[in-house]
């Protein structure tokens, strides 16, 4: 099933709670995050749901997401560096994270929207480090809704002005994923050179 049939079935609350869940906990990092925003901003276009209530809900969820997985990160993170590796687990996407914190600092929090698996876990690392929440929320706000805005009216307007861009959308959606892997995939590369003797 694509998300173009998956979406209008689960609805506003199933789009909330996905978003919710990839922002900040820890086994969400492999939600469809940008696919599905862009996606429902798309089907937003052909009536499938009210675009400003989409855009609303999903920035509150991410916002929300990032907050719950800081003060995860705050409260019991440390621990997370000892525990086992499990299926939703993997130690190894906690340290991308605190590599990409330590390389950019507060800025994390806003960059981190665009880039999967690390968007999941930088709030906790910015927990772990004792970032103050003042300056966390602040970054965290304007992160979440840049995110949501760009991911949702991109899909909303682009299905507005292109006729028939529903015969495109997966291609499009495909571009979309790839572009948002990039950076992570780059900053792998870059780590195993920093790290190769």
């Amino acid at each position: 099933m694509h998300l173009e049939t998956i979406l209008p079935t689960i609805g506003y609350f199933g789009i909330t709670l996905i978003v919710f869940a990839e922002s900040g906990l820890f086994f969400g990092f492999f939600l469809p995050g940008d696919s599905l925003l862009f996606t429902a901003g798309f089907l937003a276009s052909q009536n499938y749901f009210n675009v400003h209530i989409l855009f609303i809900l999903t920035a509150t969820a991410a916002i929300s997401g990032d907050s719950v997985g800081y003060w995860f990160g705050k409260k019991i993170g440390p621990k997370l560096f000892v525990k086992e590796d499990s299926r939703f687990f993997h130690k190894k996407n906690l340290a991308k994270a605190q590599h990409f914190y330590e390389k950019h600092g507060k800025f994390t929090i806003i960059i981190s929207r665009f880039i999967p698996i690390i968007r999941t876990f930088a709030p906790i690392v910015a927990g772990i480090g004792e970032m103050k929440y003042s300056t966390f929320i602040s970054y965290n706000i304007f992160g979440g809704f840049l995110w949501t805005f760009g991911m949702i009216y991109g899909g909303y307007f682009l299905g507005k002005i292109i006729p028939d861009v529903d015969k495109y959308l997966l291609p499009i959606v495909c571009v979309i994923v790839i572009l948002s892997v990039l950076p992570t995939i780059k900053h792998l590369f870059q780590k195993d050179e920093l790290e190769t003797p």
